[in-house]
């Protein structure tokens, strides 16, 4: 693309006030074209086979259609166009997920216009972008010492996965829950939680609980 080309972007948001704020936002920038707006995947699709773009600005909690598969489906159909998502998630396995999906890019909604705006120009010239805000979350992640493992935990025997597991399970939360929370399939939790119940020797989700809370694993507040 050409450096005098505005990079053609389409926003994909549910909330029309803030569609709209972006839009106009946006628009203030002459390197910057907004082209189209699309209130969930679906729509972003159907779009896209009339109204070609450099850039989709894509939310991630969405109706009928998520962020997270219309962006599989964008990088599917329409290789050369990126997806940078935007969204108030600010937990690092959404943006690993995101980009495992095929999105250059993640801001956060709190970023402010001058990166955001730099932000799209960048990954429309190929290059991925995480916000700032993130990328110091990142960094600092991963300069923090390993924790010190439970004790507890190591003499029963339980992965350090498996305790989360647990711990969800402890709860309340369905297997389809904590799959969803994880970042996994409901058949991966289902032999976790078969793998825990064998090695706790715990014969339903109550036994469960009642021996996370014994061997401290969670912390219950038993005060009256």
């Amino acid at each position: 693309m050409e450096e005098h080309n505005p990079v053609k972007v389409i926003i994909t948001e549910d909330h029309i006030i803030l569609r709209q704020g972006l839009k106009a936002l946006l628009s203030e920038d002459s390197g910057i074209e907004v082209v189209g707006e699309a209130s969930n995947g679906v729509q972003l699709l159907e779009l896209l086979a009339e109204v070609p773009a450099d850039v989709v600005l894509m939310d991630i909690n969405m109706p009928q259609m998520d962020g997270f598969e219309a962006t599989e489906r964008v990088v599917t159909a329409y290789p050369e166009t990126k997806v940078v998502a935007l969204s108030m998630l600010n937990s690092i396995p959404y943006v690993q997920k995101m980009m495992n999906y095929g999105a250059s890019g993640y801001i956060l909604k709190t970023t402010g216009k001058d990166e955001l705006r730099s932000a799209i120009k960048l990954v429309a010239s190929g290059t991925n972008y995480i916000c700032s805000e993130l990328s110091i979350k990142m960094l600092s992640n991963a300069m923090s010492p390993v924790a010190a493992s439970n004790e507890k935990v190591e003499k029963i025997g339980l992965s350090k996965r498996e305790v989360e597991v647990l711990t969800l399970i402890a709860e309340g939360l369905t297997n389809a829950e904590i799959a969803d929370k994880l970042f996994t399939s409901k058949r991966t939790i289902e032999t976790h939680r078969q793998n825990i119940l064998e090695k706790t020797g715990a014969r339903n989700t109550a036994n469960l609980i009642k021996y996370a809370i014994g061997h401290k694993i969670i912390d219950v507040d038993v005060s009256e």
